[in-house]
């Protein structure tokens, strides 16, 4: 893992002070990000700049008008310059260097200007000339070495990184969304690519990796340079989408300087402009932004789940409209390969929300349902807290697998990492931990062992599972009638509906009644209130019997049970109790041994409502991964003995102090 980027980040980010007064804060990065890629950019096709240049006048003398293919061998990269200029030589006319540098960048090739159209470069270019801070600029960037010989890849993100980080810090935005730190990402790719020793050995293996929220591309480069590090000759293809312009293309040109095909990252919202509809991929890596509304697409959303269903990307369910987390997992999911074609392995970051988030009607829950019941969880590695820039939230990483081994089926692996981390020297926004080399070696031993210890726990899917089930117990109520409880009618529609002459006649009937006497049996007061206005000369709706059993009522456990018409027992709302009930548990079983004896009268409501929609038995069923209570120890409390030693201590020492003061 590259430690020595700070060097280089901290210079241009001092360049950034140059633009003070003229650029708010949060603008810096309209003018740093750009140019620190053009910079780079700039090494690149330094090197070979007059080769390119005398094809390029070849071509033209020849009349060819498709010139691309014939620089890019002339340059030897992805990316070329038709222009004589470079950095250094655009500082040699200062008076010229905005329309110099505009006509600089207009010579890259096709794929490097969308890159700078997506920054909206031209207009910067516009306004750091006339704040006279053009020259200034360019002449401190030139200074800075950028070329992959001096600044690999890696090294190279994390400086985009580093100086994203710190843009969002400014403007207050969220470094979540963007990048991921390098170890968390180096431990996915690990993980996704522990059982495929094809690629990682074989000579010629060709795999695709996707991410569909692909920030700078630092996924994509971790993954293509693990692969690499271990098989010269194997071919990773990489594949991403990233919705931010200015990431897009920070990401699009680090796969230029690559050699990767720069129509394979795709600009936009992967949810409602999918770059690769018709794609499937061999694995898939993501760290989706936590908690983020997808309330803008919620239409288009909601729309293909409810008219496509299972043959669109989200039939499973939605999640609720603040967290779309479970949005990028099922879009991931619909580009698995299928396992007669060798099935696809995905890695994604979560927060703790869609372990446990919503009840069993829930989206959620029914997402979580889809993926445990079609085998595609293969484990969970919860992470330590303070390991990411703009949280200090513990995070998970959720493997998936459509083609899992043998010894994998039906189970899944909850590996809890949480103390695994050392203390950073010097912190990063939240980020004060960080995981060692050693780290990434333990977690993915364990999970290439599928270990079970302290560490690590296999768990039956079925396990995550429950039917839940309501439990109701009868409304007992006693009734009497007093004078606050008579003009409590005045609070009932159903009684203030009735004429006023008619009100004030069922009031003064109930005056009639003893305020004294109570009754513990619902039936016999309704009889006697019955009894009562019909001797007043009142007929009366059921409704209005009704208002007065509310207003007169209350509860009392001691009181008889309230019945229908049918001599049922009525339910109290307010006992209605919720119990989970373990799947491949019969729900009567568990009522009869674990509510029964406890709850006397108590009953199962057995409503169809209370039915799972999906396989019509009793009991709604979901599912909740409680990745805590696999790991919880329990710690005895301390002795009395103990607790009283350490009061007797703490005494003479509160003691001492007091006879040091005196």
């Amino acid at each position: 893992m590259v430690e020595n980027f700070n060097e280089k980040a901290d210079f241009i980010w001092s360049i950034a002070d140059l633009l003070r007064g003229d650029y708010k804060q949060s603008e810096y990065q309209k003018v740093i990000l750009p140019l620190t890629v053009l910079r780079r950019l700039d090494c690149v096709t330094q090197r070979n700049k007059g080769e390119v240049l005398e094809r390029y006048e070849q071509l033209q003398d020849q009349g060819i008008e498709n010139v691309a293919p014939a620089l890019k061998k002339a340059s030897g990269e992805k990316v070329y310059n038709t222009s004589e200029y470079t950095f250094e030589s655009l500082c040699n006319d200062p008076d010229q260097i905005a329309s110099n540098l505009q006509y600089y960048i207009n010579a890259y090739d096709e794929e490097t200007k969308e890159i700078f159209e997506k920054f909206d470069f031209g207009h910067q270019i516009q306004r750091l000339d006339e704040a006279d801070l053009l020259f200034q600029v360019i002449e401190e960037f030139k200074e800075l070495p950028l070329h992959p010989d001096e600044v690999p890849n890696e090294e190279m993100g994390y400086i985009y990184e580093e100086l994203i980080r710190k843009f969002n810090e400014l403007s207050n935005e969220t470094a979540g969304e963007h990048f991921t730190p390098r170890e968390v990402i180096e431990l996915m790719v690990n993980l996704i690519f522990d059982e495929d020793d094809e690629v990682l050995t074989e000579e010629g293996a060709v795999r695709t990796v996707y991410d569909p929220a692909a920030g700078t591309g630092g996924m994509l480069s971790v993954a293509e340079d693990h692969v690499r590090d271990f098989n010269k000759k194997s071919n990773l293809k990489v594949f991403g989408q990233e919705l931010n312009p200015e990431s897009y293309a920070v990401c699009n040109s680090d796969m230029l300087i690559k050699g990767q095909e720069p129509e394979n990252i795709a600009y936009g919202n992967s949810f409602t402009n999918d770059g690769f509809p018709d794609r499937e991929f061999d694995y898939m890596l993501s760290n989706p932004p936590f908690g983020v509304s997808w309330k803008k697409v919620k239409d288009q959303i909601e729309q293909e789940h409810e008219e496509k269903g299972f043959a669109g990307r989200f039939g499973a369910g939605t999640p609720r409209v603040n967290d779309g987390a479970f949005l990028f997992l099922q879009h991931m999911i619909s580009k698995m390969k299928s396992p007669e074609e060798g099935g696809s392995r995905i890695a994604i970051v979560f927060n703790g929300s869609p372990l446990f988030n919503g009840g069993p009607n829930s989206g959620e829950s029914a997402i979580r349902r889809w993926i445990l019941e079609n085998d595609w969880l293969e484990g969970i590695v919860g992470l330590p807290e303070n390991l990411f820039y703009n949280t200090g939230i513990r995070t998970y990483i959720w493997v998936l697998s459509n083609d899992k081994p043998e010894h994998r089926q039906g189970k899944v692996q909850l590996i809890d990492a949480g103390d695994l981390y050392t203390e950073m020297d010097e912190s990063l926004g939240e980020k004060r931990h960080e995981l060692t080399q050693d780290h990434i070696d333990e977690i993915t031993r364990i999970f290439g062992d599928l270990e079970a210890n302290g560490r690590s726990k296999v768990v039956d899917n079925e396990e995550f599972g429950y039917r839940r089930i309501v439990i109701d117990q009868p409304l007992r109520q006693r009734f009497q009638v007093t004078e606050e409880r008579i003009a409590a009618l005045d609070d009932e529609r159903a009684f203030t509906n009735r004429d006023e002459e008619v009100q004030e006649r069922i009031k003064d009937a109930l005056s009639k009644m003893d305020e004294d006497e109570i009754w513990m049996d619902r039936e016999s007061f309704i009889n006697d209130v019955e009894l009562q206005l019909n001797m007043a000369g009142i007929d009366v709706r059921n409704s209005v019997y009704n208002a007065i059993e509310r207003v007169m009522g209350e509860r009392d456990p001691d009181a008889e049970i309230c019945r229908d018409g049918k001599g049922n027992p009525e339910y109290d709302s307010d006992l209605r109790e919720r119990e989970r009930v373990p799947l491949g548990t019969d729900p009567q079983d568990y009522f009869e041994e674990e509510v029964e004896p406890y709850l006397e009268n108590a009953w199962i409501n057995e409503s169809s409502k209370y039915h799972d929609d999906k396989d019509g038995e009793l009991g709604v069923v979901g599912y909740e991964i409680n990745f805590d209570r696999y790991f919880y120890q329990y710690e005895p409390p301390r002795s009395i003995d103990t607790i009283s030693e350490e009061l007797h201590q703490l005494e003479s020492e509160i003691s001492e102090s007091l006879q040091e003061l005196m």
